[in-house]
């Protein structure tokens, strides 16, 4: 059977059975996803708690290990002297160094015997040293061990050769307490010759874990490398092994083969009452070991869920109420609904005409026709009025308002929910078009404003460097930034990126930083020759690989300046925040710019030095061209005089080829030359005089021919002679007055002999 509800009943039943479906289905989705947010925002806290302490604890014992790892290197700086000198210079310092670190209980030395006594050839035996703490004073200790061989920890440290921390054990002189033992090698060349301990008392360890209370019944606890609970609140697991008291617990999660990793870990637990325990682990990295702690912390999960289980109580509780009002509401609107018969009529006609009546009263009890069409009538008009609303909520900009079809055929509804989304989708469009417009417009600024700066500054590599780097921190809104240069050493062929300038908190900083390639940030840019972001950036990150140093940023970003296919430097900028695309592009669109302005500048300051030292050479030839000029003057009157000389030599030559007889001979007596006038008179041919030597033809007695002989070599030795002397050549005999001269170079050298005759056979 059929049953015929009326429209008030179809309201009640339909629409507030709807709603309160709807409104159910709403609440337990909201609660749900309220619950796992508490519940993952408690996790993030439980692990961000044990992740800080766990720095802590490093941060505590690596200051330890830097103790003795300082106390090594001051040790080894010091071994070249006397060892008896040396333990007067150095183990004084135990004293001062042991009163700065209350939480050490011992500072202590070890030696090998075979370094200190050349004559000790076993390898074994160590000479031992100790400075302690006990009753409130410091006493010292030496002693020799290990004379018959190493003990077992002992010759595991020394092959070992590195830092070590020794797993924690019971102190019996300190009543019981829990102690570890770090250790730092003494090495020589690689060789392993000693050792510096320092024995660290765990009790601090014990106070903190009370400490560590993100929730009420929360507990922490610390383990060691292998599994010893260094610190628990339980006394009864104070102090044992996981391994030991706990074997399943261990196994089922592995627990020290994660710890023995140095892995963040978490997981949750069930305990034997049913109670749900989440657990977080995280490593503790102490020194350059490689046997990490753990701290751990346990949370109840109903501790973690209590807030979000308030919350859904008031919730609920809240949900009803709010549910019974809107059922009132219903139930009122519903007998109001109902309007009288008349006025129906009136309606349609209204409604023919567009008019649309926003306060229907119409009686829509019954189950007639009178009342299917009242309700229909109210549908339809209530239907037109959303959708007038609708249209006017679109037309002030409300793009967010919604609107229910009346059915699958509510073409109207359909053309305005489609214009809805057609303008919000063109608002959309408009206000990605404005956000991109807004990113090209501060890009375009941006290099219009660096540009400036690069041409203003182009004649001065440091005032440049500055003006970058201080304006980039500023554009950005980073934190600090720094520039690095490339610097050639033209002597020795290193090259390193040296910082040129750097800004950080509004003031420009000094500092001298410099990195080979591949080394640290700067240097990976450089090789890499690609940007390099850092995202979650270590709090000790900076201090140790970035170029900046002394803040803790949480992004950088480093970018290679490039020119033509050579790295010119880098430019690295830290920011609290993350740096965004078009801020990246934007970096590396300027860096190429920067790097060809750098290479401009370095171009143009080679250019300036050139300039000056062609400036300075152009000076000197100057200075050399006068120089010369003068010499050339002075050379052109010597050739001037040189040549009024020659001329006047030439016509005594003429006048005396014309008036007499000239020969010459060389050193050995030899004719080389004669003149014109000589060979007329001799009546003979130049070929034949040639080679002739100074006796032939000479007509004299043997002692004529002796006296002779001595005054040619009278004139070979530079004196000059004249006399009369007969000569038969060529079959007649002449009468000639010749005069003999010797011609030297000069380097005083003799080169030849002139003879100048003159015919005085008819005188």
């Amino acid at each position: 059977m059929k049953i015929s509800l009326t429209i008030r009943q179809k309201i009640l039943y339909f629409i507030l059975g709807t709603a309160i479906v709807v409104f159910s289905v709403v609440f337990y989705f909201i609660s749900s996803s309220s619950r796992q947010l508490a519940y993952n925002q408690a996790i993030k806290l439980t692990n961000s708690y044990a992740r800080q302490y766990a720095l802590n604890i490093e941060s505590w014992i690596n200051q330890d290990f830097a103790v003795t790892r300082t106390l090594a290197t001051t040790f080894l700086e010091y071994k070249q002297l006397p060892f008896d000198k040396w333990q007067k210079l150095i183990y004084p310092m135990y004293e001062r160094v042991i009163k700065t670190t209350p939480r050490v209980d011992a500072y202590w030395d070890s030696w090998e015997l075979s370094n200190l006594d050349t004559s000790w050839k076993k390898p074994y035996g160590r000479y031992f040293h100790i400075v302690y703490k006990r009753n409130g004073k410091y006493l010292t200790k030496t002693e020799m061990r290990s004379l018959d061989g190493d003990p077992p920890t002992y010759e595991s440290m020394k092959k070992a050769a590195k830092e070590l921390i020794a797993e924690p054990y019971i102190s019996e002189l300190q009543n019981g307490q829990m102690m570890t033992t770090l250790t730092s090698p003494l090495l020589e060349n690689g060789k392993f010759i000693g050792l510096i301990g320092a024995d660290l008392i765990l009790t601090r360890f014990q106070n903190l874990v009370h400490e560590i209370k993100p929730y009420p019944n929360t507990f922490a606890f610390l383990l060691s490398n292998n599994g010893t609970f260094l610190a628990h609140p339980d006394s009864t697991i104070y102090k044992k092994n996981i391994a030991d008291i706990l074997p399943e617990f261990n196994e089922k999660y592995g627990i020290l083969k994660k710890i023995k990793k140095g892995k963040s870990f978490s997981f949750s637990h069930t305990d034997e009452k049913g109670n749900g325990i989440y657990y977080t682990f995280e490593p503790i990295k102490i020194g350059k070991t490689n046997t990490p702690w753990a701290i751990g912390i346990a949370v109840p999960i109903n501790d973690i869920l209590a807030a979000a289980n308030k919350n859904y109580n008031t919730s609920f509780i809240l949900a009803v109420i709010g549910l019974l009002v809107m059922i009132l509401v219903i139930y009122i609107v519903s007998n109001n609904i109902a309007k009288p018969i008349k006025t129906i009529t009136q309606i349609i006609l209204d409604f023919a005409k567009g008019k649309i009546i926003k306060d229907i009263k119409l009686d829509t009890k019954g189950n007639t026709e009178i009342s299917q069409m009242a309700a229909a009538v109210e549908k339809s008009l209530i239907g037109i009025h959303k959708k007038t609303q609708f249209a006017s909520e679109i037309g002030s900009g409300n793009l967010s308002v919604d609107l229910d079809l009346l059915s699958e055929d509510d073409h109207l509804g359909k053309s305005l929910l489609e214009m809805r989304d057609n303008l919000r989708k063109a608002r959309e469009e408009e206000e990605q078009r404005k956000v991109e417009e807004s990113k090209k417009r501060w890009i375009n600024e941006g290099m219009a404003k660096f540009g400036e700066i690069l041409r203003q500054n182009n004649d001065n590599l440091t005032l440049l460097s500055q003006e970058l780097i201080k304006n980039l921190v500023w554009h950005l809104n980073a934190s600090v930034g720094g520039i690095f240069l490339l610097n050639e050493d033209s002597e020795t062929g290193d090259k390193t990126f040296d910082m040129v300038a750097m800004f950080a908190y509004d003031r420009n900083r000094l500092m001298k930083r410099s990195y080979h390639f591949a080394e640290g940030i700067i240097g990976a840019c450089a090789a890499e020759r690609d940007v390099i972001i850092l995202k979650e950036v270590p709090q000790d990150y900076i201090e140790i690989t970035s170029g900046l140093g002394g803040i803790n940023p949480n992004f950088i970003i480093a970018v290679p300046l490039i020119f033509e296919d050579q790295v010119l430097g880098v430019i690295e900028i830290a920011s609290l925040q993350e740096f965004k695309e078009h801020e990246i592009e934007f970096l590396k669109d300027l860096s190429n710019s920067i790097a060809s302005t750098l290479n401009s500048v370095k171009v143009n300051s080679l250019t300036a030095e050139l300039l000056m030292k062609s400036k300075e050479q152009a000076e000197m030839m100057a200075a050399q061209e006068e120089e010369m000029r003068q010499n050339m003057e002075e050379l052109q009157a010597t050739q001037e005089e040189a040549a009024r000389r020659t001329f006047e030599f030439e016509s005594l030559i003429n006048a005396l080829n014309t008036a007499a007889f000239v020969m010459e001979y060389d050193t050995n007596g030899y004719v080389v030359n004669i003149n014109d006038g000589y060979l007329n008179f001799l009546g003979a041919k130049r070929e034949d005089i040639i080679g002739m030597h100074y006796s032939d033809g000479l007509v004299l007695s043997d002692e004529e021919k002796k006296s002779f002989e001595k005054t040619w070599n009278e004139i070979l030795n530079g004196k000059t002679h004249k006399h009369k002397t007969k000569i038969n050549l060529l079959g007649k005999e002449y009468t000639l007055l010749e005069s003999y001269t010797p011609t030297f170079d000069q380097n005083g050298q003799l080169v030849k002999i002139l003879k100048i005759a003159m015919d005085i056979s008819n005188i």
